[in-house]
């Protein structure tokens, strides 16, 4: 049985990775092999943290993670002790935390992968749908299509997308559209526009003529409008339904919308592939990266309160951090590809 992260002591934790480390060193003698498994036997947490590691290998094997185990025998061969512990500290995090994030965030995705629309991680992806419409998906995101003769429902499974409505409603029901209705919601010739509706996990949003952004998070979405207005319907509270105006942004859960608040300049940044930064703090600032990029990127908490300001170009983040450690005090440490920790730098 794989453990989870929260189950397994960290004294237990580190000593399992210290084994698989000599394990996977080849150097391992019958004599360690033998107190390997009578280690594994003595408790029941031993076992399940050495079957969890093996788990969270094979799927960083599976996904072209296959080089961790050798870059972290060579840090743990080349340092004194104090390097040694140092290593498997870090590695127990990528295994019992940042390998179990990781893992979920892509098992995360697969469903993404059967929706209408999806970008990768780090992608940025725009759309023209049939009634005009431009729908941009920002980094891993999946939206699904839905149309019937009286409404058009764009369904966000995942991530940030940026809607500008556009103007031509056929009311075919066509498997490709989002639009927007005239001012009085009837085409000229007297037929009702079909409503445009985007539904997350937490509710609705129709827009009434606008440009908004809408972002699916863990536990609720957050709603930008940037022109006209927006419509917010939380599922378990129609009453509580709000209505946005251009240069404000919400959050809302299935049960209520949070207070309004205004909007960011650069917030729709992303949809040109930048992320500007004014006067961030740095752990704010490596989240929004750590967006774009595969595998896992942290914030040592001695920089977490450092601040960033500067446009970033999103399409290539390992120059992003370059930029980061020139620019602040700072040190970039790349266990792996996939494994990164932005610390202080050296004095």
């Amino acid at each position: 049985m794989s453990a989870t992260p929260r189950d397994i002591a960290p004294e237990i934790a580190h000593r399992a990775i210290e084994w698989w480390l000599d394990l996977g060193s080849g150097a391992i003698t019958p004599a360690q092999r033998a107190a390997l498994d009578a280690w594994r036997a003595e408790h029941a947490d031993h076992e399940r943290a050495w079957q969890h590691i093996q788990t969270v290998s094979q799927r960083f094997q599976s996904l072209g993670q296959g080089a961790s185990a050798h870059a972290a025998r060579a840090a743990l061969t080349r340092g004194v002790s104090r390097g040694r512990r140092s290593t498997v500290k870090a590695l127990a995090a990528l295994f019992f935390v940042g390998g179990a994030t990781w893992s979920a965030r892509h098992r995360y995705a697969w469903p993404g992968w059967t929706a209408d629309m999806h970008t990768a991680t780090g992608e940025i992806r725009t759309y023209t749908l049939e009634d005009g419409t431009a729908l941009t998906l920002n980094t891993s995101s999946a939206v699904d299509l839905r149309f019937t003769a009286h409404e058009r429902r764009v369904v966000l499974r995942r991530g940030e997308i940026m809607v500008v409505t556009g103007h031509r409603d056929e009311g075919n029901g066509s498997a490709k559209g989002s639009t927007r209705g005239s001012t009085k919601g009837r085409r000229s010739g007297g037929a009702t526009l079909r409503p445009f509706v985007v539904q997350t996990a937490q509710g609705t949003a129709t827009p009434l003529g606008t440009r908004f952004s809408v972002r699916q998070q863990q536990d609720d979405t957050r709603l930008a409008v940037f022109e006209g207005a927006v419509r917010v319907v939380p599922d378990d509270a129609p009453l509580a339904a709000r209505t946005l105006h251009a240069g404000e942004s919400t959050r809302f859960t299935r049960s209520a919308p949070s207070e309004i608040e205004s909007i960011e300049n650069a917030a729709a940044a992303w949809t040109q592939g930048m992320l500007v930064a004014n006067d961030m703090r740095l752990d704010d600032f490596l989240v929004e990266l750590a967006r774009y990029r595969e595998g896992v990127l942290r914030c040592d908490p001695r920089a977490a309160l450092l601040r960033v300001s500067g446009t970033y170009l999103l399409a290539d983040t390992d120059r992003v951090l370059d930029t980061l450690s020139r620019a602040l005090p700072l040190r970039v440490d790349y266990l792996t590809r996939y494994w990164v920790t932005v610390t202080p730098a050296r004095s």
